[in-house]
C-alpha cells in the first residue's frame, strides 16, 4: 500500500472516531426527560354564590310584648316629700306594625334603615288603697311606636341572613289616674304624653322566595322617665319609666 493511501485511511479514521464523539457529547447533554401524563385532573373548587339581599323592601309583623318594669311612686307637688312606692306595671300585650326599608350589599354584609310604625295593646294597670280609704288604680299603655332602626347584618347562607338592630323610637303613652274615697267620691286625671327612646335587638331572616321572606326579632325598647303630675290630694307626681321587651315575626316583599 502506498503512503499517501495510508495517510488518507487514518484520517478518515479519525474524523469518523471524533464525529461519533462529538454525537455522543451533543446527546448527552441534550437529552430531555420523557414527560408522563398521570391522568389526575386538578379538582375545580366552586365558591357558593351569595344571595342578592340589596333593595327595597315594605313588610308586616305581628308580636307580643312582656317583661316591662315600670315602678310608680308618688311624691307631694308642693313639698317634693316623698310618699312611697306603691307597685309596678308589667307592660304587655300583642302589637301589629308596617315596616319600609332599603338595604346594600358588600359581598356578606347587609345593612341598611328600616322605618317602622306598630300599635296594640302593650298596657298593665295596678292598684292601691289610698290615705282616703278608697283604692287608687294606675294605668299605663303604649299606644303606637314610631321607630327608626339601623340594622346591620351577615349572610350566614344564601337565603340566611342574621342581623342586630339598633334605634330611636317615638311612643305615645296614654297614663292614667284614677281613684275612690272613702266616702264615695271618685276622681280620674289622663296625663298622656309622647317620649322618645331607643330600640336594641337582634333578628334573622329566611328567604321563602327571591322575593319574599320571613323574620324573627328580639328587641328591647326604653323610654326613659316622664313626670306626671294631678291635682289629687293635694297636688302629687309620679314618674313614667315605660320599657318593654318584643318578640317579633314578620313578613317582607322586596320590590
Amino acid at each position: 500500500m502506498c503512503p499517501v493511501h495510508v495517510k488518507f485511511s487514518a484520517a478518515a479514521a479519525m474524523f469518523a472516531s471524533l464525529s461519533l464523539g462529538a454525537s455522543l457529547a451533543a446527546n448527552a447533554g441534550g437529552f430531555v426527560a420523557p414527560v408522563v401524563d398521570s391522568g389526575v385532573v386538578s379538582p375545580v373548587i366552586e365558591t357558593a354564590p351569595v344571595a342578592d339581599w340589596a333593595g327595597g323592601y315594605a313588610g308586616l309583623t305581628l308580636g307580643y310584648a312582656f317583661g316591662g318594669d315600670d315602678r310608680v311612686g308618688f311624691h307631694e307637688t308642693a313639698t317634693g316629700d316623698y310618699l312611697g312606692d306603691v307597685g309596678k306595671l308589667e307592660l304587655s300585650g300583642v302589637n301589629a306594625g308596617v315596616r319600609v326599608g332599603y338595604r346594600w350589599q358588600r359581598d356578606r354584609w347587609v345593612f341598611g334603615p328600616e322605618l317602622g310604625f306598630e300599635g296594640g295593646n302593650i298596657d298593665d294597670t295596678m292598684s292601691f288603697e289610698n290615705t282616703l280609704g278608697g283604692t287608687t288604680e294606675v294605668t299605663s299603655k303604649i299606644k303606637n311606636v314610631l321607630a327608626l332602626r339601623m340594622k346591620t347584618g351577615y349572610v350566614v347562607q344564601p337565603d340566611l341572613l342574621v342581623y342586630g338592630v339598633a334605634g330611636v323610637a317615638r311612643a305615645k303613652v296614654e297614663y292614667n289616674v284614677a281613684g275612690t274615697d272613702g266616702s264615695g267620691g271618685s276622681m280620674s286625671e289622663d296625663s298622656d304624653f309622647s317620649k322618645t327612646g331607643y330600640i336594641l335587638g337582634v333578628g334573622v331572616e329566611k328567604k321563602v322566595t327571591d322575593r319574599m321572606s320571613v323574620t324573627g326579632e328580639y328587641e328591647y325598647a326604653s323610654f326613659g322617665k316622664s313626670t306626671r303630675n294631678y291635682v289629687a290630694d293635694g297636688g302629687v307626681s309620679t314618674q313614667a319609666t315605660p320599657d318593654y321587651h318584643n318578640l317579633k315575626l314578620g313578613l317582607n316583599f322586596k320590590f
